[in-house]
Formats: C-alpha cells, structure tokens, sequence
C-alpha cells in the first residue's frame, strides 16, 4: 500500500507525540495468528484488511505523517470486534491502535490546530460530501436519546408502507443510499408489550437484606429500542438485594464516538458520565450494554492525557462492570423458577472479545431449572452490527449478519439471548431475512422471568 511521497514531520509527530503507539504497533511480531481470527480477512482475503495489515499501515502513516484515501478505507473496513486481541499470542492492544488511526480521519491533528490555530490538517484527504453527511447525522443522532425516537417515526413509518420489502426486492435503494437502507432494514418494529415504556424512578430499592448500592446505565440505544431490557436489569439486581441508583444527569457513555475515532467527542460524554455517577455516590456502575462497557472501562486512557480528569477516569473505571459480570462477583441468591427453553447464547464482541466476559453469562444461565444452553458455531465471529458498522458498511455488515443467522438457526434453539442491543437488532434482522425468525431477549430479561416466575412462552413472545 503506496503512502504519499511527501512526508511531514510535525504532523508525524502530532500522530504520536509521547511515542505510545509505535511502541502499541511495535509489539506485533506479523505472526499471523490474528489472520482466521479477522471477519473481514475471512471474508476478502486481503492482507490489507487484516489487523497485522492495518498495524503495517499505520506504522508507515507514523513514519510519513500522511495516508491515502484507500488506507483510510481500509480501517474504516474493520469492525473493532477484538477477536484478534483475543487470537494474539503478544498481547497487542489492537483496540488502542485502531481508535487512533480512525480518529486521523475523524479529527484534526495538525499541531496549530492543537495549539488554537493555523490551517487544519490531517493525515487523510477528507472523506467525500457524502460520507461526511452520514456521519454527521449518525453522531448527531445516536448519542441522543429524544433525537433517536425522533427519528425511529420515518423509519417505522417506512416499514408499515411496506418499503423496507420493497427496497430488498428492487435493490435500489441499496444502490443509491445503502445506508438509508440498512437503518430501514434493521430498525425494530414496535411490538406488544415492547414500546416505549414509562422511564425507572431514580432509585429501585433492593428486595430483602442490601448486600449492595450500584449505578445503573441506561444507554441510549438501550433506553430507546429496548426499554424492557433497562426495567429487567432494575428488577434483577433489586432481586438479588442491590440498592439501583438510576442517575437522572446521565446521558451517552461515547462508545460510539470512541469506536468511531471521535475521541474529543468521547472525551466530552465521559467526563459528563462519570459526574453523574460521582454525583450518585455508588459502589459499582452496572452496564448492560457490551459495547458501553467496553468503552467505560476504557475511559482511563481516553482522558489519561487530561491531568484534572486522568485520575477520576482510573477510579471510575475501576468501578464499572457488565450485568454479568456483577451478578457472579456478588453471588446470585435470588430463587430461580423453571424455564424449559432452549437457548443459544451470542457473544457480543465488546464482551467476549474486548472484556473476556464469557465464562459469566452461560453461568448464570446454567443456574435456570429446565433451561437448556446451546453453543452457537463459529459463535466468536462478529455478527456485522459493530457500533454504527452496519449503517456504514452495510455490504460487509449484510455479508457476516447471513453467516451469523445460519449459525444461529442451526443450533435450533427457541430463544436467541445477547447482552448488546446492536447485536439483537442486527442478528434478529438477518434472521428474519433468512426466513427463520427467532425470538431475541437480553440475559436481564430470561434472568427476570426465571425470578419472577413468569413462562417461557412470555419470553418467546416478547410480552
């Protein structure tokens, strides 16, 4: 992959000023065990789009000070699902490198930028009009939860006129506005007893003796498209004695502006979310969301270049942990009813991958009478959803999502469970189009039904 010619020291050094991530790049040794790892090396082959290819890459931008257009194509190629940091004997941390060279085509880097003025500047052309606007829209978006359900009205509006059938067909609109198309195709339909629900009071007390007072993230994705998830994982953690304290000044955690190279905007939403929960005074900060997670366990490097934020971001870190995750720290001891379902556990990347919680969801799932668990083939492979993947990158994302669903539909289980909302809406959506639709639930929810004694069939129905 041809850099350009012109190498610019000082935009070199504004990449890298403290030397940290050559020496990130440095500990890839090229073995090539990342390679089988790799959705996107499965899928096109090209060493390019392979994480010892881009980590190639990204050494030669440190070098030069600059990239091409098709060298910034291929990390807007990669998912950041961290398989390969799971797959790599060196311990590489893929993640941190990633974020980087993404955020070179996201934000300005240039050093007079940095100190206030000058031209700005940056490794990459710019992206076209065209991507630039769905970006914008995607961030302005996302992160908020009023503007999202502003914007789910067309989209649901869309399906009912039938146009999200109509788009599959003709494939025109795939064409011209791909990712109009998969933001029609993926959207949820409104469903009985999933609408949108009455928001939790800001405190749930604990049921029986406290063994404990936690945070709880409400997300915005979450909070949104599934509120039932947010009122299931209240209900479990009161169960299992835990004061919930539900922050009423939280807003977006910045996963998806951290994942997508915004770091300063990231920046921005962790210093506002780790406030809120200071604010709380809570022993642990419970997160059901994989991706959210992933990124708050994440903010000590995200403001560890900020002196009056960089030691706030470690402590608050150091308290975050996924609904699981928790659960089996602190001992389930809530009694568990029958649930004679089989089910198929997916593992969201930002879990299994970036926060090597596997072992906890089957365990509590284990610990449900009569429910059998089923292993998905090829189960570590990312399903396409990846943040905002599937909006941008809907060919790829379409590609992985039919392998996903085949998989999921060959464990012939009743019930799909995921603990990350993106990969429920993306998997459900592959399956549907496949013609074997299944019902998907978070792990708060089967948890909630066990305790609370309801029947499967609510579960399968989503009542």
């Amino acid at each position: 992959m041809a850099l350009r010619e012109d190498p610019e020291p000082s935009l070199a050094s504004a990449l890298d000023p403290d030397g940290s991530l050559r020496d990130l790049a440095g500990d890839c040794v090229h073995c090539g065990f990342c390679l089988p790892a790799c959705p996107t090396y499965q899928l096109w082959g090209e060493e390019m789009d392979s994480p010892r290819g881009r980590i190639h890459l990204i050494t030669q931008i440190l070098d030069s000070g600059r990239g091409t257009a098709a060298a910034a194509e291929h990390f807007d190629r990669c998912l950041g699902c961290m398989a390969c940091v799971t797959a790599c004997p060196s311990g590489v941390q893929y993640n941190q490198l990633i974020e980087a060279a993404r955020s070179w085509a996201e934000e300005d880097v240039s050093p007079d930028a940095q100190e206030g003025g000058g031209q700005a500047a940056a490794p990459f052309p710019p992206r076209s009009r065209r991507e630039r606007a769905v970006r914008a829209a995607i961030f302005a978006t996302f992160p908020y939860p009023a503007r999202m359900r502003a914007a789910l009205g067309p989209l649901r509006a869309a399906q009912v006129l039938g146009l999200d059938r109509v788009a599959a067909r003709s494939k025109l609109l795939s064409r011209l506005v791909p990712e109009a198309a998969a933001a029609i195709a993926i959207a949820p339909a409104r469903s009985a007893g999933r609408g949108r629900r009455p928001g939790l009071p800001a405190r749930i007390p604990a049921r029986g003796e406290r063994r404990a007072v936690v945070g709880m993230l409400t997300g915005c994705v979450q909070q949104v498209l599934f509120p039932q998830v947010n009122a299931a994982t209240a209900r479990v953690l009161a169960a299992e004695g835990c004061d919930v304290i539900v922050p009423r000044g939280q807003g977006c955690c910045g996963a998806l502006s951290l994942h997508g190279g915004r770091r300063a905007e990231a920046g921005e939403f962790a210093r506002a979310t780790i406030a809120a929960f200071e604010r709380a005074g809570v022993d642990v900060v419970v997160v059901n969301a994989a991706g959210c997670g992933s990124a708050m366990k994440e903010y000590e490097h995200v403001l560890g270049g900020d002196p009056a934020w960089a030691e706030r971001a470690t402590a608050f870190s150091g308290r975050v942990r996924d609904f699981s995750e928790f659960l089996v720290e602190l001992g389930p001891v809530a009694p568990r009813s029958e649930l004679q379902l089989t089910v198929a556990y997916h593992d969201a990347c930002h879990l299994g991958h970036a926060q090597r919680i596997t072992a906890q969801p089957r365990s509590l799932l284990a610990g449900i009478p009569g429910l059998v668990l089923d292993e998905i083939p090829d189960g570590a492979t990312c399903c396409g959803s990846a943040g905002i993947y599937n909006l941008v990158q809907p060919s790829a994302a379409a590609e992985l999502g039919v392998r996903k669903a085949r998989n999921v539909a060959a464990t012939g289980a009743d019930l799909l469970v995921s603990g990350n909302p993106g990969c429920s809406l993306q998997i459900a959506q592959a399956l549907a189009a496949a013609g074997r639709p299944m019902p998907v639930a978070h792990i708060a929810e089967v948890l909630d039904a066990a305790i609370l004694g309801r029947p499967a069939e609510d579960l399968l129905t989503g009542a």
